[in-house]
C-alpha cells in the first residue's frame, strides 16, 4: 500500500508491505501523480516495507531522477540497509538523501492486546486476571 500526502513544499509516499515486482501495476499511477504534484521534496516513508526488490528499487529511483530533473530532492526515511543495499547495488544512492535521525514508529500488536512493561515491584508474571485490571 502507498499512500500519498503534501504540504505546499512536500510531497511524502508512505509505504506499507511490499514493494516489488507484485505491486509494479500500480506504480505509473502513482508516479505521474506524485510527478504532477511538482513538488520541491520528495520524501519516501520506507518504515513498514517489509520486502523491495529491484523492480521497486526501479520505481524509487524513477521518482528521485524525475524530482532532480525538476531541482527537487528525494529523501528516504526509514529504510533497513537491506533496501539501502538494493539501491546501491543499483547505482542510484546519490539519487536520495538518507534521513539517518528518522525514527520509525513501533509497529501496533496485532492480537489487539496492549503490550505491557515488566513490573519493578513484582518479579512474578501477571496473571490474566491482573492484566485485565493493571
Amino acid at each position: 500500500m502507498i499512500e500519498i500526502a503534501t504540504s505546499p513544499t512536500t510531497t511524502t509516499l508512505v509505504i506499507a508491505g511490499d514493494l516489488d515486482l507484485a505491486e509494479r501495476d500500480q506504480f505509473p499511477e502513482i508516479a505521474a501523480r506524485v510527478v504532477g504534484l511538482r513538488r520541491q521534496l520528495l520524501v519516501i516513508d520506507m518504515c513498514r516495507v517489509t520486502f523491495m526488490d529491484s523492480t521497486g528499487a526501479a520505481f524509487l529511483i524513477s521518482l528521485a531522477d524525475a524530482g532532480r530533473k525538476r531541482g527537487g530532492a528525494t529523501v528516504i526515511r526509514g529504510a533497513d540497509e537491506r533496501d539501502l543495499f538494493v539501491l546501491e547495488v543499483c547505482g542510484a544512492m546519490e539519487l536520495f538523501r538518507v534521513d539517518d535521525e528518522h525514527s520509525c514508529e513501533p509497529a501496533a500488536p496485532d492480537s489487539g492486546f496492549a503490550v505491557m512493561a515488566s513490573r519493578d515491584d513484582d518479579s512474578s508474571p501477571l496473571s490474566h486476571r491482573d492484566a485485565s485490571t493493571a
